[in-house]
């Protein structure tokens, strides 16, 4: 067995992101010796996404001397289901949003029978967390992935949780807003937390001040309708008011969902992973402050508001290498 792992002494890695899929190849120690990444897409079937990615992948494969160097591969993915190794019914996924895809076993088809391994990508960036990451020694904690969706990867005494049916998990689709005034989350239910606190989430809720009121902005020098997270961020450090309320808004429903999850399961910390994090206190501040003020009293105190130590998509592709170097 020794023997075979020094014959194959990398895993893949793919970070499988609702805008963005990035591949790393990973030895053992952890360090990505080669990467690249393709758009994830509006294409138009699961096939034609392995296609694109077929295209990417032998080139990095090549890097580090060929298929037969490669042990594994382990995927993070939207609605991934670590049982079965489908994605199923993916909001925001074109080509998995009406149905059960099984990506492992398309890619394990395309390259040459390797096994493949596949867990939701909030989960395998808690695995990167925990293995390299600011959660090393921590056996109880929750990772919220901030990008196109809200994700969560809930670790509770050392182990993540799947539920029964690899599922478990779905913090970004608990209802904040209920009623008519909800907004439609791509799940299929209205006032989820994703439909707020995602990237997308604060460009729309940047369209709806920007329409419903003739405030003075940097934002109303920008097409509607292109508007993203990042402009929001841009205008808000340069001391725009209407952005940095935004964050404040986006902030605040974020702290006030944590206390409800701390009532879960009593994490040590929560981290904070994304795109979004990039804005720092602008973000940060308010989550704690609307944390500390809607949260039980036993649980005060108690837990720490951390941000990725793994730079860019480093802490989900290493957390999906390592879903590939535990197949046996």
């Amino acid at each position: 067995m020794n023997e075979q792992n020094a014959m194959k002494p990398y895993v893949i890695g793919l970070d499988l992101g609702g805008t963005n899929s990035v591949f790393g190849i990973v030895d053992a120690r952890g360090e990505i010796k080669a990467t690249t990444a393709i758009k994830t897409g509006n294409y138009p079937t699961a096939e034609a996404y392995v296609d694109a990615c077929m295209e990417a992948l032998p080139v990095i494969i090549d890097q580090v001397g060929g298929i037969e160097k490669i042990k594994a591969m382990g995927i993070g993915a939207p609605n991934g289901n670590y049982y079965k190794g489908t994605v199923e019914f993916a909001a925001n996924l074109s080509w998995a949003k009406d149905g059960v895809v099984p990506l492992a076993q398309m890619f394990s088809d395309r390259l040459g029978g390797i096994p493949v391994a596949l867990t939701n990508d909030a989960n395998a960036a808690a695995i990167g967390e925990m293995v390299y990451g600011v959660a090393r020694g921590m056996k109880n904690f929750i990772v919220i992935t901030l990008g196109t969706g809200v994700g969560s990867g809930i670790v509770v005494n050392g182990q993540l949780l799947y539920g029964h049916d690899g599922f478990a998990g779905e913090l970004g689709h608990v209802i904040m807003v209920r009623g008519k005034e909800g907004r439609s989350c791509g799940c299929g239910r209205t006032g989820c937390l994703e439909a707020y606190c995602s990237a997308t989430g604060v460009a729309r809720t940047a369209r709806e001040l920007l329409s419903k009121t003739d405030r003075p902005s940097l934002l109303r020098e920008l097409d509607p309708e292109k508007i993203t997270s990042l402009d929001v961020s841009i205008a808000a450090g340069k001391g725009d008011e209407m952005a940095k309320e935004i964050y404040e808004f986006t902030g605040k429903m974020l702290g006030e969902a944590c206390a409800d999850f701390a009532a879960f399961s009593s994490p040590e910390a929560f981290i904070f992973f994304g795109g979004m994090v990039k804005a720092g206190e602008l973000i940060m501040k308010p989550i704690r402050e609307a944390y500390n003020a809607s949260v039980m009293n036993i649980f005060k105190g108690k837990a720490q508001f951390l941000v990725s130590g793994l730079d860019g998509a480093s802490a989900a592709v290493l957390g999906a290498s390592a879903i590939g170097w535990e197949i046996q």
